[in-house]
């Protein structure tokens, strides 16, 4: 065959497995959308079905010979050509060490998982769900074996979310992060400068706040003829084509923010997957690099621009046209300062952005402590309020609030977590240099103007997918390594003046 034959065959096998794998991502979708409680059984069976079939397509002879072919033509081929196969030649690597029959038991025991975890976090019992926290930890330990690694078995999980990044690194990271943040927070607490939220103590109107949130969406530039928004446990964004990318939220009666936020947040995810360029759809192109460039995109929508002065000025008369009567007396900046509230609390997807990180500080050690074997699923119950009482001191009241409120373990992800702290860094590190580069941006975002914002985030990240590491586009967009400078600078520039803080002060950016 000619390297065009080839390129042409190699394009229309990956497309197919893109194909199913939406297909897979769709059966999940609905199991959490729209599935009644009796079909899961029957959904385990099929997404078990599903992934032992990608799986075993992808990493297929004939697949491995396209790729040694295509890789030994690198230099005959289009830059982007070159780049697909070998993005895809490093998946069908990792893939290619994980048995056929450990996938087809890892979804099917992801899908019970599932099932388990909502029951279990409805009646507050971790006892219902430990079972399968053993198994996925156990099969996860075994996934870590399989693909192997130099020196944590924890690495070989991570690599499968941040690419490049290491166990002994997050750990730096994090020593360096957490102290530096809580220093942050125990300022901001000690702080005599009342503020008065009284007014957040009302019932708001679940269908009020549902409309809000699509008004947002909408003027972000979610494009609903490609995508929309439903009601789930645990809000999520998934996404079958770049015309098809779907968002979840929850609404709640004594939660004015949490839909609003939530939306935003899944927004900013989906306006990335919108983004990707329409020749890489059914390729590996058409993705992030990593979930942290990923997370990234989300809080920059959500905390950077959805919970700023500017933006509030905005919304605030929606917010009223929708709540009657119960706004009239509260202005922008009391929402600025409402949506802005620190305070230790016990949900990661309510906390505010100074706690946020030490939630996932949590997360990662109790992942890292299971799959290293010094943890016993049993544990973690102990280990979470312990550790909440530490980081944020907070009494955990019970399981449902405490380590049975996130998702992810019941999916089977494991080295998922790290990826949001890492999206805080970069969103702020892409921030700085967006303001330099947009004229004028604040005045954008306080007549709800937000092209300029998706123009930019489009063509500095959207359109990159996955031809550059998150590394370097952080690099070449902004110049500098990624840190956790930009994101601290930010923390104490938002937060000092909202809590009577001198900014004059040595901080915790210095």
């Amino acid at each position: 065959m000619t390297m065009e034959v080839t390129l042409q065959k190699f394009k229309e096998l990956l497309g197919e497995v893109m194909d199913a794998q939406a297909t897979v991502a769709l059966l999940q979708w609905d199991e959490e959308v729209n599935m009644p409680p009796k079909g899961a059984p029957a959904r385990g069976r099929q997404l078990a079905t599903l992934s032992k079939w990608v799986h075993r397509t992808f990493t297929s002879e004939e697949m491995g010979r396209y790729i040694e072919e295509l890789l030994d033509a690198r230099d005959r081929l289009e830059p982007d050509d070159a780049v697909l196969v070998a993005e895809t030649h490093h998946d069908y690597q990792r893939q290619r060490k994980l048995p056929p029959d450990f996938i087809e038991r890892f979804a099917e025991a992801r899908s019970h998982a599932y099932q388990a975890w909502v029951e279990a976090r409805e009646t507050s019992d971790f006892s219902v769900f430990l079972p399968h926290l053993e198994t996925l930890v156990a099969l996860l330990r075994q996934k870590a074996d399989y693909i192997g690694y130099e020196d944590a078995a924890y690495d070989a999980l991570l690599a499968g979310y941040e690419r490049g990044m290491t166990t002994r690194r997050l750990k730096s990271l994090f020593a360096d992060l957490g102290p530096r943040q809580s220093a942050l927070l125990h300022r901001i607490l000690n702080a005599s400068h009342p503020q008065d939220f009284a007014w957040l103590r009302q019932e708001w109107n679940e269908e009020a706040q549902w409309a809000v949130t699509l008004h947002m969406l909408r003027d972000m530039g979610y494009d609903f003829d490609a995508g929309r928004q439903d009601r789930s446990v645990h809000p999520f964004t998934t996404n079958f084509d770049v015309h098809d990318v779907r968002i979840t939220t929850r609404t709640h009666p004594r939660e004015l923010f949490s839909a609003i936020t939530g939306s935003l947040h899944e927004g900013g995810h989906a306006l990335y997957e919108q983004g990707f360029l329409e020749k890489d759809r059914r390729t590996l192109l058409a993705q992030a690099p990593s979930l942290g460039i990923h997370e990234s995109q989300s809080r920059l929508w959500e905390n950077t621009i959805g919970r700023s002065l500017p933006f509030w000025k905005h919304y605030a008369p929606l917010l009223r046209a929708h709540f009657p009567g119960q706004l009239d007396d509260v202005s922008p900046e009391a929402i600025f300062r409402a949506v802005n509230r620190v305070r230790p609390s016990l949900i990661r997807v309510e906390a505010d952005e100074c706690t946020y990180n030490l939630h996932i500080i949590l997360r990662f050690e109790i992942e890292t402590a299971l799959i290293e074997g010094v943890m016993q699923p049993a544990e973690v119950p102990d280990a979470w309020n312990a550790r909440m009482k530490a980081l944020l001191d907070i009494d955990v009241p019970n399981d449902a609030h405490g380590c049975l409120q996130d998702i992810h373990w019941s999916h089977g992800e494991m080295g998922y977590f790290a990826s949001y702290a890492l999206g805080n860094l970069y969103a702020a590190q892409l921030f700085e240099k967006m303001l330099e580069d947009i004229p004028g941006l604040w005045n954008h975002v306080e007549h709800a103007q937000f092209q300029p914002v998706l123009t930019w985030l489009r063509e500095k990240v959207h359109h990159v997918g996955r031809r550059k590491r998150a590394a370097e586009i952080i690099r070449e967009v902004t110049g500098r390594e990624p840190g956790a400078e930009a994101f601290l600078r930010y923390l104490e520039q938002k937060f000092f003046p909202l809590y009577g803080i001198p900014t004059t002060e040595a901080g915790i950016g210095a």
